[in-house]
């Protein structure tokens, strides 16, 4: 038997770096907002854990709630936990995303004037591109007043309802 066919297990390294990463995902719970955390599919120790981390303030007691955390998950298949956090990473992500994108029309619509709306929103016609358009124009005239940009907001809220109807 040579010497590759004896170690059959991970390394001390290895199982080291994994027992910390599974104690990076209980200190993440920790962080969740309890709205979240009661949507994930956790082991009632582990849930009762990550509450009672959440209630201690001093550095010590939480350091070793922490680790007891960490012991916890390396006794449970922490892929569907894992598999949660990363969904609400993705939702996030497109939120800030599809925040941005509007941002960029709203300044569009600003600097360009109601022509750029039918590059933005091909499918709006009717009272609702007239109104859309003289909200674009009242924009536009309170951000070269350089007062209070209510219409801007108001263009934004506009904005995001419409197209979130247009990609459902």
């Amino acid at each position: 038997m040579n010497e590759a066919e004896s170690y059959d297990r991970p390394s001390k390294g290895e199982r080291k770096r994994q027992s910390e990463a599974l104690q990076d995902l209980g200190e993440a719970l920790i962080d969740l907002p309890q709205s979240e955390l009661d949507a994930l599919p956790l082991p009632e120790p582990l849930r009762d854990a990550v509450e009672l981390a959440r209630r201690i303030t001093k550095h010590g007691g939480l350091y070793r709630q922490k680790q007891f955390i960490g012991k916890l998950m390396r006794k449970i298949d922490a892929d569907p936990i894992r598999q949660a956090l990363q969904a609400k990473r993705e939702r996030e992500r497109h939120e800030a995303l599809r925040f941005r994108r509007i941002e960029q029309y709203r300044e569009q619509l600003l600097q360009e004037g109601p022509t750029a709306l039918d590059r933005i929103a091909p499918g709006v016609s009717g009272p609702e591109a007239d109104a859309l358009k003289a909200l674009v124009e009242r924009a536009r005239r309170e951000a070269a007043a350089g007062g209070p940009k209510h219409a801007g907001r108001e263009l934004f809220r506009t904005l995001n309802e419409l197209l979130g109807t247009i990609s459902r």
